[in-house]
C-alpha cells in the first residue's frame, strides 16, 4: 500500500517487494538479519565506511546481518528503484543448517570479509528472481509455503557461488559482548530501540541494564537523550549549524521534542541561542 512517504511495501514470508517513487530514500539502518536484495529498476547505492557499492537494474546484492549501512534507493533512466529483498533469519537458517551432513560442509572455508557483497549473474540467481518478479504487478497473495520455497532457493544459490557463504550464513554465535560506551558514543543518533542497543553490544536485556548500571546514574534512554543534546549544543556553538539540520543529525524524530529538551537542558530555545 502506498503511504505518505512515497513508497509501497508489500511483503511475504521474509520477502519483500520495495516500490520507491519518489526522488530517492536514503536511511542508515543496522542490518540485523542477511539480505539478498535484487534490483528490479532503479539503482541501489549503500555505503559501509569509505566502501560504496552500487547495484543496478537486474543485479543482486548481498548484505551481512550486523552491520550498519547507509543505503540509498533511487531513480535511474526514468524508473523508480523497485527491489526484491529476502531476509534470512537466524530460526529459519538453524533449520536449513540440519539439513546437512557434516560431511558435505567445506569446513574449511572462510567467511566472506565484505559486509556487502555484489553477486556474479548466475542461472540460479536469475531463475531466483525471474519467478518472484511477477509479484510486483499481481495482487494475488503467493502462499508462505511458495515463499518459504524462495527462500530455500536463495540460500542454496548462494552456497553455490562461493562456500565462504557456508560458514558466513550458518554462523550462529551472537555479536562479541562490546563495550557499552564506544557503542553508543559511535551510535546514538540512530533509532535504535534499547533492546537492539542490548542486542548489537552482545547482552540479554536484562545483562545490558544491569551493566549499564556500573556505568552511568542515568537511566540509557536519558543518556541517550543527554549524549544528543550535548552534541547538539556543540554543533550549534562551534559548527554553526542550522537548528534543522543539528536536530536531525544528532537523533531526535522532531524539532518540537528537541526544542523542548533542549530548552529545558540550557534555559533557551536552539534557535535563541544560536544567534547569541
Amino acid at each position: 500500500m502506498e503511504n505518505e512517504k512515497g513508497y509501497i511495501v508489500t511483503g511475504y514470508a521474509d520477502i519483500l517487494f520495495s516500490y520507491y517513487f519518489d526522488d530517492d530514500c536514503m536511511c542508515t539502518k543496522m542490518v540485523r538479519d542477511h539480505l539478498l536484495v535484487y534490483v528490479y529498476s532503479g539503482e541501489y547505492i549503500l555505503e559501509e565506511g569509505k566502501k560504496r557499492t552500487v547495484a543496478k537494474s537486474g543485479e543482486c546484492l548481498f548484505i551481512k546481518r550486523d552491520n550498519r549501512v547507509n543505503m540509498i534507493k533511487q531513480p535511474k533512466e526514468n524508473e523508480p528503484f523497485r527491489g526484491i529483498f529476502l531476509t534470512f533469519k537466524r530460526n529459519f537458517l538453524r533449520e536449513v543448517f540440519k539439513k546437512f551432513e557434516r560431511k558435505d560442509l567445506p569446513l574449511n572455508a572462510n567467511r566472506q570479509k565484505h559486509s556487502v557483497i555484489k553477486l556474479p549473474q548466475t542461472p540460479d540467481i536469475k531463475s531466483l528472481f525471474q519467478s518472484l518478479t511477477p509479484y510486483f504487478e499481481s495482487s494475488i497473495e503467493p502462499s508462505e509455503e511458495i515463499m518459504k520455497l524462495k527462500l530455500m532457493e536463495g540460500i542454496y544459490s548462494l552456497l553455490g557461488i562461493d562456500d565462504k557463504f557456508y560458514p558466513t550464513l550458518f554462523d550462529f554465535t551472537e555479536p562479541w559482548k562490546i563495550d557499552i560506551l564506544d557503542f553508543l558514543n559511535d551510535n546514538y543518533m540512530y533509532d535504535l530501540s534499547i533492546e537492539d542497543i542490548a542486542s548489537f553490544t552482545g547482552r540479554s536485556l536484562s545483562t545490558f541494564k544491569r551493566d549499564f548500571k556500573k556505568i552511568s546514574e542515568l537511566s540509557p534512554e536519558k543518556w541517550l537523550i543527554q549524549k544528543r543534546l550535548d552534541a547538539a549544543y556543540n554543533k550549534l556553538k562551534e559548527v554553526g549549524k542550522s537548528v534543522t539540520d543539528v536536530y536531525v543529525e544528532v537523533g531526535f524524530k522532531n524539532l518540537y521534542h528537541f526544542s523542548t529538551a533542549f530548552k529545558k537542558q540550557y534555559g533557551v530555545s536552539p534557535s535563541s541561542y544560536l544567534q547569541t
